[in-house]
């Protein structure tokens, strides 16, 4: 097959809720952005590489080898990262990731993709059933927020937004404690937009 039909492209780095675990549907808060962004008039070839579980360490060590093979020299491509949620899980009495470590995973994946003329926007990391953990993720957003700042990314505080939204923590409750339903996860797709994450898919590359 020759020719490109979408030739932006945009790979999805991070967790479960980036695979979209939990949606009948399958596509998630991704598929919705995608979806929004086809409506819009601008057309992507999106890359998924979410893996369930997954902490903002882990992520940051495959990104490169998953990007390579997925942008072609010259290629209209940026990465959406979404992570942290994991890091703060507690698992026989000792977090899966300490929040410096976080940090510094989020800090070298952007620094990493900025050498290479990549641009980047990082999703904060969304509450879970659980008080305790999700003091844990509002530090931990504020931590990744202000890294994004130091380096100019736009971020999307999701913690906040979704905390308030009834139907985001009814679905997570009655699911597994973590991952919502398909209306949760329009929620947060909403929630991304109104954040900014369309506009900056959508907008030519020639403005950044």
């Amino acid at each position: 097959m020759t020719g490109e039909v979408a030739p932006r492209r945009a790979l999805f780095f991070g967790d479960s809720l980036v695979a979209g675990v939990g949606d009948p549907g399958g596509g998630g808060w991704v598929a919705r952005i995608v979806d929004a962004c086809f409506a819009r008039g601008v057309p992507l070839t999106p890359y998924n590489l979410g893996v369930r579980r997954e902490t903002s360490i882990q992520v940051a060590a495959r990104w490169r080898s998953e990007a390579r093979p997925r942008i072609p020299q010259g290629a209209d491509a940026r990465i959406v990262i979404s992570f942290g949620a994991n890091d703060t899980t507690s698992e026989h009495g000792t977090l899966r990731a300490v929040v410096e470590d976080s940090r510094k995973a989020l800090a070298g994946m952007l620094d990493e993709a900025s050498a290479i003329g990549l641009p980047q926007f990082v999703v904060g990391p969304a509450p879970v059933d659980d008080r305790e953990q999700n003091r844990r993720i509002e530090a931990l957003t504020e931590v990744f927020a202000a890294v994004c700042d130091q380096r100019s990314v736009p971020f999307a505080d999701v913690c906040e937004p979704l905390n308030e939204c009834p139907v985001w923590m009814s679905e997570v409750a009655a699911h597994d404690g973590a991952h919502p339903g398909s209306e949760g996860y329009g929620k947060l797709a909403q929630v991304l937009i109104e954040r900014g994450l369309l506009a900056w898919l959508t907008e030519p590359a020639a403005s950044r």
